[in-house]
């Protein structure tokens, strides 16, 4: 479909466009319009452990169980996440967003935080709304990122709410 045709069908106060260039933005603001989850994605390098707050998660099969999420490939941490064997990903509640906060771009987010070690060598936290302890299935290249496909080799859940981010900001979900 061509932007023309795009144009001829959209509804009122819609911005139709063609991703890339400089719609980039345009682009971010409608993928923006997607609510996800809010994960911590943790793992292990030689210099101790590592996380990053990510919303690129999705369950993948049951059958056997896999779950996917992608890094950025210009993120710093992209390196370390991309070569670990084994990785978690933490699914954080509603009243987490401090957690949240503390792995997006801070380096030293393990100071003063109650975590531990699993069977695998890869850092766990306590508490979480959902985790998924991981061994790397598969990474696939996908532009500019890296899907990467765990193996769930354990999980663990409890009652709560989800932390969501739409449109740039966290929030919590509503239930009807």
């Amino acid at each position: 479909m061509t932007v023309a045709m795009a144009e001829a069908i959209k509804m009122p106060n819609e911005h139709v466009f063609v991703p890339g260039g400089e719609n980039s933005r345009s682009f971010r603001n409608a993928l923006g319009a997607f609510t996800t989850g809010v994960t911590v994605v943790t793992a292990t390098t030689p210099e101790g452990p590592i996380g990053m707050t990510v919303n690129s998660f999705a369950s993948v099969s049951l059958d056997p169980p896999l779950v996917l999420w992608s890094p950025a490939k210009n993120s710093s941490r992209y390196p370390a996440f991309s070569g670990a064997t084994h990785f978690a990903i933490h699914v954080l509640s509603a009243d987490q967003d401090v957690l949240s906060a503390r792995f997006t771009r801070n380096g030293r987010a393990f100071d003063d935080l109650d975590w531990e070690m699993n069977d695998e060598g890869v850092p766990v936290i306590p508490g979480t709304l959902a985790r998924f302890e991981c061994r790397q299935a598969a990474a696939h290249d996908a532009g500019d990122h890296t899907i990467i496909v765990g193996e769930v080799l354990r999980a663990a859940h409890r009652d709560g709410d989800p932390l969501c981010f739409s449109g740039g900001a966290f929030g919590r979900f509503s239930r009807q």
